[in-house]
């Protein structure tokens, strides 16, 4: 008898361990359906852990039922690990809006990239900026997916839309390049998550601290009074995939876009240098032929096949440009150097710059009851000097589009 009682004591514990053992294995595999992403992003390493119900399967079939079923599938699934992840990098790193909509790329295009399922990588990245607080929203035409988020900035070159006083504009448009967004009937889908309200900006005001292995140097080198002045800047192709799809904003925000740190420390520390036995005027004349000599002069529809400007940092990056990016470029040397007063003339053709200096010159303008001189940063038929402009610009109108003022900061 004691021996079955026995024999039953150990089959019992014999079950229970199985139990266990299929409980333990179960449950690793379970967890084992859960990744951790792990990725390199402009100055550090983002990890990001993704739960299996993360990972929501979409047919290319696209229609408002089944971007509905997406919706609904994501909406339950344990997010907060990732949205968590990245509000923290965006926070850890300062990122502007723009900058923290790339990270939210990369991170939809290790879930489901890009080639493979384009609708599926859209609604990632739609999720991810809706959960992260940002007015985001869907709409579609000729089945195709449309991306759209709240912004009140003056952007251009771009496809918008308004509702109720509200402008959403679109951030996938350049996926679309043969898509008519004025003939073409734009539905807009009813999904939207009410918490989410935050605007998006596209002033960037610090750039990413990228690695510095990943620099490599240029040499631009220009003539200023009969001696040859050469530079090594230290620059990095990753600035160029930044500003791929940026596009045209406010020369306010425009002309406001830093340097990146490296470079900023290859090129401004020796400026200040090569100037510093300069009067203020000598000295800003330096920066004005430096700009208009150092590069080729090419304009954007030549260059690039349509008007692109160019942030500073592309600029010293590109061989040849034009006078936008001239004038943005000279306005961050001046401003960071001397930091002075500056207006921005734009006329039909052409866009350049005026200074107000300490002490006024002669041959000035007068705008708000302030005087300023004309410094041409782009190279023209004529060698120009302080308070001179080209000859067929003379009597022409212009606009001022851009006032900075150090007292008062930024004033259109």
């Amino acid at each position: 008898m004691l021996t079955l009682i026995s024999q039953v004591k150990s089959a019992r514990i014999a079950f229970l361990s199985f139990i266990f053992l299929v409980f333990t294995v179960c449950s690793a595999f379970a967890e084992s359906k859960n990744r951790i992403l792990s990725f390199e992003f402009y100055e550090g390493t983002i990890n990001i852990e993704l739960d299996s119900s993360m990972i929501v399967e979409f047919n290319n079939h696209v229609n408002e039922l089944s971007i509905q079923a997406f919706y609904n599938s994501l909406s339950s699934a344990k997010s907060e690990p990732v949205i968590a992840a990245l509000k923290s990098y965006k926070e850890k790193h300062q990122l502007n809006d723009w900058l923290y909509y790339q990270l939210i790329r990369k991170t939809a295009q290790q879930i489901s990239p890009k080639a493979e399922n384009y609708p599926r990588y859209t609604l990632y990245k739609w999720f991810f900026l809706s959960k992260s607080g940002y007015d985001a929203r869907l709409a579609l035409t000729n089945d195709q997916i449309l991306f759209y988020v709240r912004s009140e900035e003056d952007i251009y070159d771009i496809p918008y839309y308004e509702t109720d006083g509200k402008q959403y504009v679109c951030l996938n448009f350049h996926d679309y390049p043969q898509l008519n967004y004025e003939k073409d009937e734009i539905r807009l889908i009813n999904i939207t998550y009410p918490e989410s309200k935050t605007l998006f900006s596209y002033k960037i005001s610090r750039m990413p601290d990228f690695r510095p292995e990943s620099y490599s140097e240029k040499l631009l080198k220009f003539n200023y009074r009969q001696k040859e002045y050469h530079f090594n800047v230290l620059l990095n192709p990753e600035v160029e995939t930044i500003f791929k799809n940026y596009p045209g904003v406010s020369f306010e925000s425009y002309f406001n876009i830093p340097l990146s740190r490296e470079t900023y420390g290859s090129l401004i520390p020796i400026l200040r240098k090569n100037i510093s036995g300069m009067s203020q005027k000598k000295g800003v004349d330096y920066l004005m032929r430096f700009t208009r000599y150092a590069f080729l002069y090419k304009p954007d529809e030549l260059n690039f096949g349509k008007e692109k400007r160019l942030s500073p940092e592309q600029t010293l990056f590109n061989d040849q440009s034009d006078c936008d990016d001239r004038a943005a470029l000279f306005f961050y040397l001046v401003k960071e150097i001397y930091n002075l007063p500056m207006i921005a003339l734009l006329y039909p053709t052409h866009i350049t710059m005026a200074v107000q200096f300490n002490k006024p010159l002669a041959n000035s303008i007068t705008y708000k009851g302030k005087k300023y001189s004309i410094c041409e940063p782009t190279p023209q038929s004529e060698d120009l000097k302080i308070g001179q402009i080209d000859t067929k610009l003379k009597n022409a109108a212009f606009k001022v589009v851009y006032r900075y003022d150090p007292v008062y900061s930024f004033d259109k």
